[in-house]
């Protein structure tokens, strides 16, 4: 028998998963360890996180922006330019009073 040190705070998120699946945590570590067997190798891909995305930022509606490239003054200078319309018609109208 061997022991194996696991943090506290993972085996607490872990368990209630575990526990739905009707597995301990011993069983499930050994699952884990004939897998790695099994696979001559960790059963799951491992690579280094991607640092180029640090600053990248995905908004409410799913759109991935990246600020790091940006000032802000820049970021400032184009949010006040931005205008909304109560309609297609007001935009029209703006558009044809810039020219």
């Amino acid at each position: 028998m061997s022991t194996v040190r696991v943090n506290d705070k993972i085996k607490e998120e872990v368990t209630p998963i575990l526990d739905d699946l009707g597995l301990s945590l011993s069983e499930a570590i050994n699952m884990f360890l004939h897998q790695v067997k099994m696979n001559n190798g960790i059963p799951f891909e491992i690579k280094r996180k991607d640092t180029s995305d640090l600053d990248d930022y995905n908004c409410e509606y799913g759109c991935k922006h990246n600020y790091s490239k940006l000032k802000l003054a820049d970021i400032e200078k184009e949010a006040e330019y931005n205008k909304t319309y109560d309609n297609a018609r007001e935009m029209i109208e703006d558009i044809l009073e810039e020219d």
